[in-house]
């Protein structure tokens, strides 16, 4: 059987995407690395894409140079989680409070991995997780 390397790319679908980029440029410190009036996409630590669409937006084939992208969408809070170092887990706590955003959850894994969890603007369930969550993280 042929290998999967990695999620390259995540997709959230936003009701408001001016509000939701700015949550990820200013409270997830993430760089754009595309924008139009369709998406935007961010960099996610050099090892994959967040990609953001209003919703409804993506429901016709999208034309490019390169041959049609199939619709897609969303509706929802949906769920993701970002990996962070273990020793920037306070760190982050202190951004989150500083910005005004509870963080929801907290989770000890047996593993030894600590889990944060918080909501973005469109309720979306956004976790900081330390190594140790899952085998081989």
């Amino acid at each position: 059987m042929p290998k999967l390397n990695a999620v390259l790319e995540t997709a959230l679908y936003v009701a408001d995407l001016a509000r939701a980029d700015a949550f990820y440029r200013d409270i997830l410190g993430l760089t754009c690395i595309h924008t139009d009036a369709r998406m935007r996409a961010f960099d996610v630590g050099g090892r994959g894409v967040l990609l953001l669409f209003p919703e409804g937006g993506s429901l016709q084939p999208i034309p490019t140079p390169g041959g049609d992208i199939p619709p897609h969408d969303g509706r929802g809070p949906a769920h993701i989680a970002f990996s962070i170092d273990a020793d920037a887990l306070s760190a982050w706590e202190g951004r989150l409070a500083a910005a005004g955003i509870a963080v929801e959850g907290r989770t000890h894994w047996p593993r030894g991995g600590t889990s944060l969890y918080f909501r973005d603007p469109d309720a979306h369930l956004l976790e900081l997780a330390t190594p140790g969550l899952w085998k081989g993280y």
